[in-house]
């Protein structure tokens, strides 16, 4: 299990980020998860932005593979689905309610945004908004903490244990 504070973030892990995001990365403050080829998966981001501006979404997505796989199961209406299932079990509700309490601890450990405080990611605890968060969380804390993003990575048409990256060269990263 990845949680904070991370390791140091290397200009190779930058790159890689800017290169699978299509811009540059901004305020990295570590590498929740990685590949099983040690690509970025999920990245963290500072809660608040260089700029001041409040950041609540502290586990982002970044892999292309993983980032398009979880937006073909945004695009089949599972949220819908997962929005009924918070409504009807009490038990993915409270343990819903947990993994946006420990997403909100992960990031305070970071730093206090007062502006942000309380709010996480996704639509947690009451709502299933973004997969994309809810994953990014599950694969950064590991099984059983995020229900929702459990069960979306489990869906989901990609696997963290089989490399799908792309060959990540400066050229893709810089634009040159």
């Amino acid at each position: 299990m990845t949680t904070p504070p991370f390791g140091p973030v290397s200009d190779e892990d930058i790159r890689i980020v800017s290169a699978q995001l299509g811009r540059q990365a901004r305020n990295v403050v570590g590498i929740a998860a990685r590949c099983v080829c040690g690509a970025p998966t999920v990245v963290s981001t500072a809660p608040r932005l260089d700029d001041g501006t409040p950041f609540p979404t502290f586990y982002y997505l970044s892999h292309p593979a993983a980032t398009a796989a979880v937006s073909t199961l945004e695009a089949t209406q599972v949220m819908g689905e997962y929005n009924e299932l918070l409504a009807s079990d009490e038990g993915v509700r409270e343990e819903y309610a947990a993994a946006h309490e420990a997403y909100i601890a992960d990031r305070e450990s970071i730093a206090v945004v007062p502006e942000i405080a309380g709010i996480s990611a996704g639509g947690m605890p009451v709502r299933v908004k973004c997969l994309h968060a809810l994953v990014g969380h599950a694969l950064a804390a590991g099984p059983g903490v995020n229900p929702i993003g459990d069960r979306a990575l489990d869906r989901a048409e990609w696997s963290p244990d089989v490399c799908q990256c792309v060959d990540y060269s400066v050229e893709v990263a810089t634009g040159r």
